[in-house]
C-alpha cells in the first residue's frame, strides 16, 4: 500500500472511532415515506431527534426512533460511565436508500391486472460527537 493510501486509511479508521452506527433494513415502509422522517431529524441533536421523534405522528418515525435508540446504544458500548446528555451526540448524517420491492397484482376491470409495488428501504444513521472547540 502506498503511503498516501495509507495515511488516508489510517485518518478514516481514527474517524470512526468517534462515530457510531445503526442499520435498519428492508423496512416495509415506502422510501419516500421514510425521507420524511429523515428530514426531520437530520443535524438534530439526539434528545431533541429523540422527542421530535416521540411525537411525530408518521408511522415511519416509530421505527427510526428504534434506530436511534439502536445507535446511542452502540455509543454507550465504547462509552461506559458517560451520561448521554454530557456525550453532545448529534446525527451526523442519516440516509434512506429503496430496498427490494414486492410486485402484486391487483385486479382491473375486463379482464385487465394493474401491477401494485410494494416498497421497501434502507435506513443508516450515524450519530457522532459534537466537538466543542473553547476559546480560553
Amino acid at each position: 500500500m502506498g503511503s498516501r493510501k495509507e495515511k488516508t486509511a489510517i485518518k478514516r479508521k481514527e474517524e470512526r472511532k468517534t462515530t457510531y452506527l445503526a442499520k435498519l433494513n428492508n423496512c416495509p415502509t415506502s422510501p419516500r415515506k421514510m425521507r420524511l422522517v429523515a428530514d426531520m431529524v437530520r443535524g438534530q441533536e439526539v434528545t431533541q431527534a429523540l422527542n421530535i421523534l416521540k411525537f411525530s405522528p408518521k408511522e415511519a418515525s416509530g421505527r427510526v426512533e428504534k434506530l436511534l435508540m439502536s445507535a446511542i446504544a452502540n455509543w454507550r458500548t465504547k462509552n461506559e460511565g458517560v451520561r448521554l446528555e454530557d456525550g453532545n451526540l448529534y446525527i451526523k448524517s442519516i440516509y434512506v436508500d429503496s430496498a427490494r420491492q414486492l410486485k402484486r397484482i391487483r385486479p382491473a376491470p375486463q379482464g385487465r391486472a394493474h401491477r401494485i409495488r410494494k416498497r421497501s428501504n434502507h435506513v443508516t444513521l450515524i450519530v457522532d460527537a459534537m466537538v466543542t472547540t473553547e476559546t480560553a
